[in-house]
């Protein structure tokens, strides 16, 4: 088992000084998202071989280890142009994944759900190309659906996951995501079994509570994806179920600690998920 920390919400801390920050607050490992200064968000990546060298000495120095990256690229998206150069963007963060002695990396399908079929066959066409690296390289490869993605629900997920019939792809349950991937945690947990070696852990709120009127969003008939990263307890996740349900499994992979809600006390969140993460497991 490895416990991770997603350090979005400590972006500002120099890419340098980041291993030994996240060291301090307790943490072995790291799931490294987009940065400006490394993977942008839905851009080609900005580190060159001596920022991903100088990098990798830093984690070193401080003992501490990648254990995912994360890039987000609209590899689904239905515009031809777009999903090409997300591709070309993949290719150089597989580069920079291997150079750092990483041997996972976790993304989301995207796409649109309103074009579902047409961000499938894009999404195909981008694996159809990036498959093969993934294998060459020996990089596993850790999918989740996310809200507004062209598949949201966790078993079509699964099952989308499970239609790539590759070893090396794999399913990542997202806590926060939980009510809208239908809001079945432990089925969908079940269903995946030995393909979820990944989980976000995160609260959120039911979006879908009083009637669906919980949360209001102006003008009636938008398509607004509403969903918290909060502190594990400050939501309406059931804890003990997913923690319950991992044991069941037997899962053994990376949990990631990804609260994103508090950045004016990321580190004090940081170290209060982690107590609560280590007194379930």
């Amino acid at each position: 088992m490895k416990i991770a920390l997603d350090p979005y919400m400590l972006r500002k801390v120099p890419l340098l000084d980041l291993p030994r920050t996240v060291a301090d607050l307790g943490y072995q490992y790291i799931e490294l998202s987009p940065r400006d200064d490394f993977l942008p968000f839905f851009l080609h990546p900005r580190a060159d071989n001596a920022t991903v060298a100088a990098f990798r000495k830093a984690l070193a120095e401080a003992e501490v280890e990648v254990a995912s990256v994360l890039p987000l690229y609209r590899w689904s998206g239905p515009d031809e142009d777009e999903r090409q150069a997300a591709v070309r963007y993949w290719k150089r963060a597989i580069e920079i994944t291997v150079d750092l002695g990483v041997t996972v990396m976790n993304s989301e399908f995207n796409g649109r759900p309103a074009l579902a079929a047409e961000s499938e066959a894009q999404f195909w066409r981008s694996m159809e190309e990036l498959l093969p690296i993934f294998e060459r390289e020996g990089v596993r490869l850790v999918l989740e659906p996310h809200p507004d993605d062209f598949i949201e629900d966790g078993i079509a997920g699964v099952n989308l996951v499970r239609g790539i019939n590759s070893d090396l792809v794999t399913f990542l349950y997202c806590a926060p995501h939980t009510f809208h991937q239908g809001g079945n945690l432990a089925e969908i947990m079940r269903h995946a079994g030995p393909l979820l070696t990944q989980v976000h852990m995160a609260d959120s709120f039911d979006f879908r509570g009083s009637s669906g009127l919980r949360y209001i969003v102006n003008p009636p008939g938008s398509t607004a994806r509403v969903h918290q990263h909060l502190d594990i307890g400050q939501g309406e996740v059931n804890w003990d179920l997913f923690f319950g349900t991992l044991k069941e499994i037997g899962f053994d992979g990376i949990a990631t600690v990804c609260v994103f809600a508090w950045e004016e006390r990321a580190a004090d969140s940081a170290r209060v998920n982690l107590t609560k993460i280590n007194s379930y497991f």
